[in-house]
């Protein structure tokens, strides 16, 4: 068993090209964002597993030698299956839940149990460890929270147990596991959303645990080689929206107008390949007209959406403001309000993005100010992280 402080991160997700289109077979990019979420384990022997989730207001502690006693061969399935729904009513009782517990916080607790007596069971006894997980992220925003959770778990107890090494050597503030690792720890991320959703595509994990750039198929994955990172904003809307509805408007539509919505998604796969094509070139020595071009795009894309039906006012307002100030934005993920995105040229003075940051806030909306093709799973050295983040996951 590991005996050392642990302490990761994992990027969330946007939609880069691709949404809507890819529920028709479609290619779809989606890019790892340089907001993340934190993990921090700390190895105990007092008898306890301790999860902490400041975020969402959850503080749960569980007697190790309680939880060995539970019959877990409900969980001897091959890994690769869905967690079945009898699982869960099991994982509900080891969590003393009531059976109809389904809201945000029971899941993110669910997952953890189900990775932790998973993963754990294969050793002498069940581990005592103290974690708690802090997330830069909003919740429930398209962004990726619940996978970036997953992996960041599923990462601490597989190193925890050395299933995988930690790659960390003395003196490196960050470091990267390898492709095989990666594999493995995917896998048991992609359980952990399971839980927490259903029936997820698996782009969200991928993304988060290989960073950078991420093509989706028809459930095919692949990542770009060395994607550049690309400056952008971040704006939550903050209007809520049905992600099950919006995929419904645009089957109604296709339906509807065949001979016109068909050429739209054919039009949107192309702007997807056009984009990745563009990004490959930006790897060797990204240039200004690279940027004009991934400018093109979206704002190409974005006419295409609002064609499908999955605009709405505010992402309009997003649009127009960061036009204002000579900047190029499209949604991402489901639309209908939600989150949008904004290029950021590497030629931009810093006051001009302070005063579009304004002007997007004074809208009422939330921005931040980060990047995409970040990397994915990292393990840190305290010393590597910022104040807040030490102080988030020492519970200050």
């Amino acid at each position: 068993m590991l005996s050392e402080v642990l302490l990761l991160s994992a990027p969330g997700k946007v939609i880069l090209h691709g949404e809507h289109a890819v529920v028709h077979g479609k290619v779809a990019l989606a890019v790892a964002l340089n907001l993340r979420t934190f993990l921090r384990l700390q190895p105990h022997s007092n008898g306890k597993v301790c999860l902490n989730l400041p975020n969402i207001g959850v503080k749960r502690a569980w007697d190790v030698a309680r939880l060995q006693l539970q019959d877990t061969s409900f969980l001897e399935q091959g890994n690769a299956a869905a967690p079945t729904p009898e699982q869960v009513e099991k994982l509900k009782e080891v969590a003393g839940f009531p059976e109809d517990g389904a809201n945000p916080e029971c899941l993110a607790v669910l997952a953890f149990l189900y990775l932790y007596l998973s993963i754990c069971r294969k050793q002498r006894a069940l581990p005592s460890l103290d974690i708690t997980v802090w997330s830069q992220l909003p919740t429930g925003a398209g962004l990726g929270s619940s996978a970036a959770y997953s992996v960041c778990m599923a990462t601490a107890l597989l190193t925890a147990c050395e299933e995988i090494p930690n790659p960390r050597k003395d003196g490196e503030s960050a470091s990267r596991w390898t492709g095989e690792d990666l594999e493995l720890i995917n896998k048991w991320a992609f359980q952990g959303e399971r839980m927490i959703h259903g029936n997820p595509s698996g782009v969200d994990n991928a993304v988060s645990t290989w960073g950078g750039v991420v093509r989706f198929q028809q459930g095919k994955i692949s990542s770009l080689k060395r994607p550049p990172a690309l400056r952008i904003l971040l704006t939550n809307t903050k209007v809520p929206r049905s992600t099950k509805a919006l995929v419904a408007s645009v089957q109604s539509r296709l339906l509807k107008f065949p001979e016109i919505v068909s050429p739209l998604l054919t039009s949107i796969n192309a702007i997807s390949l056009e984009c990745e094509r563009m990004l490959g070139e930006m790897e060797a020595a990204p240039a200004p007209e690279h940027y004009l071009v991934l400018e093109e795009l979206i704002d190409m894309n974005q006419h295409h959406l609002n064609a499908l039906g999955v605009g709405h006012a505010s992402l309009d307002q997003l649009c127009q403001v960061t036009m204002a100030h000579g900047l190029h934005s499209k949604l991402t993920g489901a639309g209908g309000g939600g989150c949008g995105i904004t290029l950021l040229r590497p030629d931009l003075e810093q006051p001009e993005v302070e005063a579009t940051k304004q002007a997007l806030t004074d809208c009422g909306f939330d921005c931040w100010e980060t990047s995409i093709g970040a990397p994915g799973i990292s393990v840190h050295s305290a010393a590597s992280l910022d104040a807040p983040v030490r102080q988030a996951l020492d519970g200050l």
